[in-house]
């Protein structure tokens, strides 16, 4: 991107500029954006630069060398006065803004913990189910106890993006999500306690026939053959002959588990049966499952899908098969630009979603690509609290290679809460 020094005094309305000072040390938003009025300029003029960079590209108007009687009546245009009380109320909002940062990385911090310790009980008790059932069995009820009370506690939720995960440990991930975001969205429904708790047992080991499938299987790079196909569709009943074995776990999350893979139109699997035969449990359950899978496929022929096309694919093509209305809520829940969506803002800056809250799904928290700014340092903001909005979601395969990898879209997309919320 072509960029020249300008000096601050021949700065005009259309200008597209990069302030050379880091984010905290200025009023603006942002350390690049477009010039919009005179206001602007005096501000940029009091911050003691001599110079600023004009980037030639995103530009409106062409550069022109002012006169010295055009410098001046630009001075005299707004009071000083006016000037520094604008100036003041700018740097107030920016101080508001950096203390708003700080509570939501206590707010991401406290969920990443929250993630890593819940991932490890995951993985441990699922690796326990064979040898140490009933340990298994006890740490998930554990397990799911802990994300019950966090989200009973809750007014406000905020859905957190987490750290990439890997293909490897795709069971263990897509378990956690989908216990997550069934137990979320069955508080969200004014489910009981013991649904909600149910809900999270039976998403606990709904794929755990999966340990029961041929590895080959489950890495094959290429499509599945009609046989392979047939052996895979038996996972809910490999689960379920695991789980009869223990006489502890509650009858009805089986009953989840084996008609996970259901659909309403009769064309799921293991049995093929439809509408009402399936459970109101069951049918939430399985729009997380769908969901999550689109978005982190565990067979190695599929390849993962942003959220973004994940809930547009659901709403699309998947309302006659599954619970409309659970679809919906999920939207909703998630907002239509989940966690792990990038997308493009109105003022052409591009972004990761980083965060939802329940209560203001409209205005997610985004971490802002900007190459002069270290990416542990970049910017985070608030929709909420600027004039900027979402212009459209983009692919991350389509991302220019610096963009990439300054954003790190996630290759398999995990989500964790957070019942503070920000604080």
């Amino acid at each position: 991107m072509n960029e020249i020094k300008v000096s601050v005094k021949n700065l005009q309305i259309g200008n597209y500029i990069r302030l050379p000072l880091t984010w905290h040390k200025h009023p603006f938003l942002l350390s690049n954006f477009m010039i919009k009025n005179e206001e602007q300029i005096q501000i940029i003029q009091q911050l003691e630069l001599d110079y600023v960079f004009l980037v030639v590209e995103k530009s409106e108007t062409l550069l022109k060398q002012k006169e010295p009687e055009q410098i001046i009546q630009l001075s005299e245009e707004s009071s000083h006065d006016d000037i520094n009380d604008l100036h003041g109320k700018m740097h107030s909002e920016k101080l508001s803004r950096i203390e708003q940062l700080q509570k939501y990385k206590r707010s991401q911090k406290r969920a990443e913990e929250a993630f890593k310790h819940s991932f490890a009980q995951m993985r441990g008790l699922i690796n326990k189910l064979q040898t140490r059932p009933l340990s298994a069995i006890r740490e998930a009820q554990e397990l799911v106890d802990y994300i019950s009370e966090q989200l009973k506690q809750a007014d406000q939720i905020t859905l957190h993006l987490m750290d990439d995960s890997t293909r490897e440990e795709g069971l263990y991930y897509h378990s956690l999500n989908v216990a997550t975001l069934s137990m979320l969205m069955a508080k969200q429904c004014d489910k009981s306690q013991d649904e909600i708790k149910l809900i999270g047992m039976a998403a606990i080991f709904h794929d755990i026939g999966k340990i029961k499938l041929p590895t080959q299987i489950l890495r094959k790079t290429e499509p599945l053959t009609k046989p392979e196909e047939n052996l895979y569709q038996m996972h809910p009943i490999y689960g379920l002959k695991l789980l009869d074995l223990m006489n502890k776990f509650p009858s009805r999350a089986k009953e989840i588990i084996l008609k996970h893979h259901e659909r309403l139109d009769g064309s799921g699997y293991p049995k093929g049966v439809a509408g009402d035969q399936i459970d109101d449990l069951t049918q939430l359950l399985s729009v997380i499952d769908e969901y999550d899978y689109i978005c982190n496929p565990l067979l190695r022929a599929k390849q993962p899908v942003p959220p973004y096309t994940a809930l547009s694919f659901l709403f699309k093509h998947r309302s006659q098969k599954l619970n409309k209305r659970y679809i919906q809520l999920l939207i909703k829940q998630l907002g239509i630009y989940p966690p792990g969506c990038v997308v493009e803002l109105s003022n052409g800056h591009v972004g990761l979603i980083m965060s939802v809250n329940s209560e203001r799904l409209l205005y997610p928290k985004l971490m802002i690509y900007d190459p002069h700014v270290p990416r542990d340092k970049a910017a985070i903001i608030d929709l909420e609290h600027v004039s900027l909005s979402i212009k459209r979601a983009l692919q991350p395969s389509r991302l220019p290679k610096e963009i990439f990898n300054y954003l790190s879209p996630r290759t398999c997309t995990s989500y964790f809460f957070d019942a503070v919320g920000g604080e």
